[in-house]
């Protein structure tokens, strides 16, 4: 009998080295204190001001911690309670909080829109009349990627006018086929919230998730922050130099991107999330509503770059209020976030009950690259060095879009005049998706206004012909310089403006501005 027990001892031996050698590899103990240090290092590297991070695994928070400072050149240190903006990972509240109200019986995933929201209107009537409640929250509507933001951005309008407008909105891609990142459509799950539940979004969410789970620290809107102590700075860079910004209103929008708090509180939210909705004897939501929010919707695809640098993700995918992919052989659980001057990354891997926050006060893709780099030493990957490498790309990325903005002087044609005297192309222009603009003449020069956004007033500079350089009087953390063009028909009247403003985010070239 001894020779037949030292074959199975060597078979299952060999199983071990052969199947479960990825699992031996994450089970070993992570060093901590040495990804501290490399987080430290890479905050140095990038230039970025604060940032903190947390990790949970198994339950237990493995990691809480601030580096840097609150902000550039102050001396009031980032630790683990510090208040961040986290912008578009608010958008997994927003999913979970529509679960809520799933299993409250008050609302169903595939209820139509128009149940809820009877006011309701997209570009195509089968679309308006079709879409489901969880479509609002993967991305499938055939709007296109942050197609109409500027509805939000800045603007006085309110979240349901927000949604109210989108039915001017061209689609840009199939309905159901192609995907197209919509913060509209979260601002819509927002307004079904409130028309189901009969509570504000802010107020849903507090109660059902930031209360119960002992989240004191965060908050659903900017009102009251200045109250707060131990709040990060925003950060954005303007002509290739990092400058601070204010904090602003993101109200309107705050279903889709409102969220602003810690790591300490954020990890309570990932412990019970990678809990299936279950934390501290209390139920959150079911762990069917889990599965569901965690499935794939919609395929997004894989880019050329991402396929080389990743080669054992196979897909990537969106669920409800999160994104989805595969990487070293388990599935993530993810989603990133942009504020005026913040970025924020969160990253869930539920097979090993691992869970990582960055929170940064910085426009960088930081977070990326050392969430990469704490996944590595969980999951048994080569120890790359995600910041060094990540970092040139992001180098690149600043230096373009300075470009950009240097080449907008330089196209000029010189020797050309307006077509007509500056007066003639004062007055008023507007269209149904926006709203007005205004151009009047100050001291000789024009000044273009756009009404709904009271900071957007921009000086107008002959550039050629009867087209201007646009210059805003207030620094942006998004975009810069743009131009104006006026359109003139064959009577030498002015018809229309049109509005370009290069950047990666928002869309003024869909703004219509005719002559009123």
């Amino acid at each position: 009998m001894r020779e037949p027990m030292k074959i199975v001892k060597l078979f299952l031996v060999s199983l071990v080295l052969v199947v479960g050698l990825p699992a031996l590899l994450q089970s070993a103990d992570v060093d901590v204190e040495k990804l501290s240090a490399y987080i430290s290092r890479a905050r140095d590297e990038w230039g970025v001001p604060g940032l903190a991070v947390a990790i949970v695994k198994d339950g237990k928070l493995a990691l809480a911690r601030g580096y840097g400072s609150r902000e550039l050149g102050g001396d009031d240190a980032v630790d683990a309670d510090t208040l961040f903006a986290i912008a578009s990972n608010s958008k997994a509240f927003t999913a979970a909080a529509i679960a809520t109200l799933v299993e409250d019986g008050k609302a169903g995933w595939n209820d139509r829109v128009k149940k809820h929201l009877p006011w309701f209107k997209l570009y195509d009537r089968y679309v308006t009349e079709e879409l489901r409640v969880f479509e609002l929250l993967c991305h499938r509507s055939g709007l296109g990627t942050f197609s109409g933001d500027l509805l939000w951005y800045g603007t006085s309008y309110s979240s349901e006018e927000v949604v109210r407008r989108a039915r001017f909105l061209p689609p840009r891609g199939v309905f159901r086929s192609d995907f197209g990142y919509s913060n509209l459509m979260f601002i819509a799950a927002g307004e079904v919230l409130k028309a189901a539940s009969g509570k504000p979004w802010a107020e849903y969410v507090t109660e059902r998730f930031f209360v119960p789970l002992g989240m004191k620290r965060t908050r659903a809107s900017v009102r009251g922050l200045g109250k707060v102590a131990n709040v990060a700075t925003p950060h954005g860079e303007v002509k290739g130099q990092l400058v601070t910004f204010p904090w602003i209103s993101w109200d309107s929008m705050g279903a889709a991107g409102g969220v602003i708090s810690s790591v300490n509180d954020m990890s309570l939210w990932m412990r019970m999330q990678l809990s299936e909705g279950h934390w501290e004897g209390r139920k959150y939501f079911s762990r069917e509503s889990s599965r569901k929010m965690w499935k794939p919707h919609m395929l997004t695809g894989i880019s050329a770059s991402d396929r080389k640098r990743f080669p054992s993700t196979h897909f990537k995918a969106y669920a409800l209020g999160w994104g989805t992919q595969d990487y070293l052989g388990r599935k993530l659980v993810r989603h990133g976030g942009a504020y005026d001057g913040m970025y924020s990354g969160v990253m869930l891997v539920p097979e090993e009950k691992l869970g990582i926050v960055v929170l940064t006060n910085s426009m960088t893709g930081i977070s990326h690259a050392l969430i990469l780099r704490i996944l590595d030493a969980y999951l048994g990957g080569a120890e790359n060095d995600w910041a060094a490498e990540l970092l040139p790309r992001e180098k690149r990325s600043r230096r373009r879009k300075v470009q950009v903005q240097e080449s907008l002087s330089r196209n000029r044609i010189e020797g050309t005049k307006p077509s007509l005297k500056l007066a003639a192309y004062t007055g008023t222009y507007g269209g149904p998706l926006y709203g007005d603009a205004e151009v009047e003449l100050e001291d000789g020069r024009l000044v273009l206004r756009l009404k709904p956004a009271e900071d957007f007033v921009a000086d107008l500079e002959h550039l050629h012909y009867d087209t201007f350089l646009l210059t805003w009087r207030k620094d942006f953390p998004w975009f810069g310089k743009g131009t104006c063009r006026f359109l003139v028909d064959k009577r030498g009247r002015v018809e229309e403006l049109k509005v370009d403003v290069p950047n990666e985010d928002f869309w003024f070239t869909e703004l219509e501005f005719k002559r009123r």
